[in-house]
C-alpha cells in the first residue's frame, strides 16, 4: 500500500505593519505553507506574494485590531487548516500571536512569557527578581510609592509607555514636580506607564537567535547616539558592531544570555538593549523584545556576519523539530549603519562611493547606508565622516512619535 504524502506544515505570520519579507520568503523555501494575516490598510502593499499561499486581512483603525475578531477569524480558518506555527513579525503583534497560540494550543510563546518581551514594567520586574542590574524604576500605580521613589532617586527621569515599541511615547522628565504634572495630564492612562531613573551612558544592543533555551547566535553593537536622543532631539541614527573578543563584547553577550534565560525565551529572535553607566562603568538592562531589531539593524548584522536575521529566524521556526538548529558559517567582519530623514524625496547617495559601502536605503525622504570592513577603526572613521556629511546633505527632523499610529 502506498503511504500517503506527508502533510505540508503551515505557518501563520502576523504583521500589523509592513515588514518581514525575508522571513516569508525563507519560510516558503523550507517547504512550508505560508499564510499572512495583516491589516486591511496594507492590502495593496508589495508583499512577496509568490511566497504566500494565502493572505487574510483584518479591519484596522490606525493599525489597531479588535482581538475577539482576530481570534474568531483565525479559529474559523483552523477548522480546515491545521496551523503548526504562529509568528509575530512586529513588536506590536507579539501579544496577538501569544493570545492565538494560547487559544488554539499551538506551540510557542504564551501570554505570560510574551508579557516579559512587550511590557516594560513586566520585563523590569522580572529582571529585578532575577538579580539583574537595571535602572531604578517604579510602577506608575500607587502615588505613595511614586512619591517615595522621587524622594529617594535623583532625576532626571524617563516615563515610558509599557506596551509601545522603540522610543515611541517616551518622555524625559527633569524634576519631581514635572513628573507629577505629566501624570496629572495622563489621568486614567497613567497606569500604562513605568517611571525610570535616567542613566547617562553608552547604549548597546544585542541581537540574538535562540533555540532550545540556548543563544545560538548573537551580535553586540553600539549606538552612536542613544535611540531616545535620536528620536527626541532629531539626530542621524548610527550603530556599529563592537570589537570582537573585547571585554565589552564578552560582558554584553554574557548579560544577554543571562537575561533571555531569566525571561524565558526558549526559541526565537530577540533584540535587547543595555547601557554602560558613565557613573560606575556597569552595564544595566534597558529593554528587550521578541522580534528582529528595527531601523535596518538587520542589514547591519547581515553585512558584518553574512546572516540575515529574518531569513535565519524562519529557518529556525520551520526546521527546529525536524533537524537541530545550527547557525550557518558566518563572516566575522565589522559594519556600521547610518539612517536619517531626508529633505529630498529621493536623496542622492552616489557621492558616498567608498568601496566599504555595501548597502543603500531606497525609501522616500530617507537616506541610509551600511559600510563593512575587516577593520573596526575603518568603520568608525567612515561613520564619523558620513554622519557629518549626512547632516549637511540630507538631514531633516520631525517631532517624536508619541503613538504607534503617527
Amino acid at each position: 500500500m502506498t503511504k500517503p504524502a506527508p502533510r505540508q506544515p503551515t505557518i501563520l505570520c502576523i504583521a500589523s505593519y509592513r515588514k518581514g519579507d525575508a522571513f516569508l520568503v525563507s519560510a516558503k523555501r523550507q517547504g512550508w505553507r505560508v499564510l499572512l494575516l495583516t491589516s486591511k490598510s496594507l492590502e495593496h502593499d508589495d508583499w512577496p506574494r509568490e511566497s504566500l499561499d494565502d493572505v487574510y486581512y483584518i479591519a484596522d483603525v490606525e493599525k489597531r485590531w479588535h482581538m475577539p475578531d482576530v481570534i474568531k477569524g483565525v479559529s474559523y480558518l483552523a477548522r480546515t487548516v491545521r496551523i503548526d506555527r504562529i509568528v509575530a513579525l512586529d513588536d506590536f503583534d507579539v501579544e496577538k500571536a501569544a493570545a492565538l497560540r494560547e487559544h488554539l494550543r499551538v506551540p510557542g510563546m504564551g501570554d505570560t512569557t510574551a508579557r516579559y518581551f512587550r511590557d516594560k514594567l513586566a520585563m523590569r520586574t522580572r529582571a529585578k527578581e532575577e538579580g539583574l542590574k537595571i535602572p531604578a524604576f517604579v510602577p506608575v500605580v500607587n502615588h505613595g510609592e511614586i512619591a517615595a521613589f522621587l524622594a529617594e532617586t535623583p532625576g532626571p527621569y524617563v516615563l515610558k509607555p509599557r506596551m509601545m515599541a522603540a522610543a515611541i511615547g517616551i518622555r524625559k522628565v527633569a524634576t519631581p514636580d514635572e513628573v507629577w504634572s505629566v501624570l496629572e495630564r495622563l489621568g486614567d492612562e497613567q497606569s500604562f506607564f513605568v517611571l525610570e531613573q535616567f542613566v547617562p551612558g553608552e547604549v548597546f544592543h544585542v541581537d540574538s537567535l535562540v533555540s532550545d533555551n540556548q543563544v545560538r547566535f548573537a551580535v553586540a553593537s553600539q549606538y552612536g547616539t542613544p535611540p531616545l536622543e535620536t528620536s527626541h532631539d532629531g539626530r542621524v541614527f548610527t550603530t556599529r558592531t563592537v570589537k570582537r573578543r573585547s571585554p565589552e563584547e564578552r560582558a554584553l553577550l554574557s548579560f544577554n544570555r543571562t537575561l533571555l534565560k531569566a525571561l524565558g525565551l526558549r526559541s526565537g529572535v530577540s533584540h535587547s538593549e543595555f547601557i554602560k553607566s558613565r557613573a560606575d562603568g556597569s552595564y544595566y538592562f534597558l529593554e528587550t523584545s521578541a522580534r528582529v531589531g528595527g531601523a535596518h539593524i538587520v542589514d547591519l548584522i547581515e553585512a558584518a556576519t553574512g546572516l540575515n536575521l529574518w531569513a535565519e529566524w524562519a529557518r529556525l521556526e520551520c526546521r527546529e523539530e525536524i533537524d537541530p538548529y545550527r547557525v550557518v558559517p558566518l563572516r566575522r567582519e565589522y559594519a556600521g549603519l547610518l539612517v536619517s530623514l531626508a529633505r529630498q524625496e529621493r536623496p542622492d547617495l552616489s557621492g558616498y562611493d567608498d568601496p566599504e559601502v555595501v548597502w543603500r536605503l531606497d525609501k522616500k525622504h530617507h537616506a541610509g547606508l551600511v559600510v563593512r570592513s575587516p577593520s573596526l577603526p575603518r568603520v568608525e572613521t567612515l561613520l564619523a565622516s558620513y554622519t557629518e556629511r549626512f547632516y549637511q546633505d540630507f538631514f531633516a527632523s520631525v517631532p517624536p512619535r508619541m503613538t504607534a499610529a503617527e
